[in-house]
């Protein structure tokens, strides 16, 4: 566990500075906690993309402990909202992948364009084959000739088998191979990418629909996993895309990408607070092993260390 520590501190230090420093500069020798305290803090935590909603919640249970005299100094407000955010990230964020009885574990991976999802997709069959698990992988986004290759590549280096067609090509149809091979080669997993798209343009979310049809007739209970990537940095912008998604998929879990570029680490916890998708991976850096199952603990520790 203190490696995924490390490795969140690493990857929350700009939201992490931006806490700490706001917590500091107001309550740090303060004798009164005022009206203006207040307004202060929550400025600074929805800046980090807590959530209005959130930094509200946070401010109330501070003031609510400060005025019966529970806590009085800067450690002891530091305290309160790991207590309060860890509550909130812990709470049904414990689901598990659902495997079938028998063949390949389905993921399709969703997304819009620049979400980091096709290199995510590698990530994630670096992941389980460092379990020990088989993986497929399909090449899903015919729209873009680079994201064919990109996955290719990715899949050369990995030692992983890659399904693909060609530009522009049905990328249903590559779907269905994905799972067709999967299951003849008898591998644990087949991830899917698929083409970025806006939730927006109603035909390429008819087309991913379709995928997911496609992929039913060769394994009827398939996709087993509707996983949503992200991009953390876009704040509240990764809100509003899997709050969308979540209105025409049934998101099983979300994938925040690039939290390590970003002072918006806090929207993590608002996505979890409003939509309750379960959080089952966050990226961390640019390196193959820092996709990593995301772990509440150390989520606040890090936020907080």
């Amino acid at each position: 566990m203190s490696n995924i520590f490390q490795l969140f501190k690493r990857g929350l230090e700009k939201t992490k500075t931006t806490l700490l420093r706001t917590f500091s500069s107001i309550f740090s020798g303060t004798k009164t906690w005022d009206d203006e305290t207040y307004a202060s803090l929550e400025k600074a935590l929805v800046s980090t993309d807590l959530g209005m909603a959130i930094s509200k919640e946070l401010i109330a249970e501070i003031k609510d402990c400060y005025q019966r005299g529970l806590i009085a100094t800067e450690e002891d407000v530091i305290a309160v909202a790991k207590a309060k955010i860890l509550e909130i990230l812990a709470t049904g964020n414990q689901a598990e992948i659902h495997h079938p009885e028998s063949g390949p574990t389905v993921i399709l991976m969703v997304g819009v364009n620049g979400s980091g999802k096709t290199t995510s997709t590698a990530k994630l069959a670096h992941y389980f084959m460092q379990q020990g698990k088989s993986v497929m992988l399909g090449a899903g986004d015919t729209f873009r000739a680079a994201g064919i290759e990109q996955l290719k590549i990715w899949g050369e280096r990995l030692g992983c088998p890659v399904v693909a067609g060609k530009h522009g090509g049905d990328a249903a149809s590559v779907a269905f191979d994905t799972v067709k091979s999967a299951k003849l080669k008898s591998c644990d997993y087949a991830i899917i990418d698929t083409a970025g798209r806006q939730h927006t343009r109603k035909d390429l979310m008819d087309e991913l629909a379709k995928v997911k049809r496609v992929v039913a007739k060769e394994m009827p209970d398939a996709p087993h996993e509707i996983w949503l990537t992200v991009d953390a940095s876009t704040g509240s912008n990764a809100l509003i895309q899997a709050r969308e998604f979540g209105k025409i998929f049934p998101i099983t879990g979300l994938i925040l990408t690039k939290l390590d570029g970003t002072g918006k680490g806090g929207i993590v916890v608002a996505i979890r607070r409003e939509l309750g998708y379960p959080v089952r991976f966050v990226g961390l850096g640019e390196q193959m092993d820092d996709l990593q199952p995301f772990d509440a603990q150390s989520y606040v520790d890090a936020l907080f260390s």
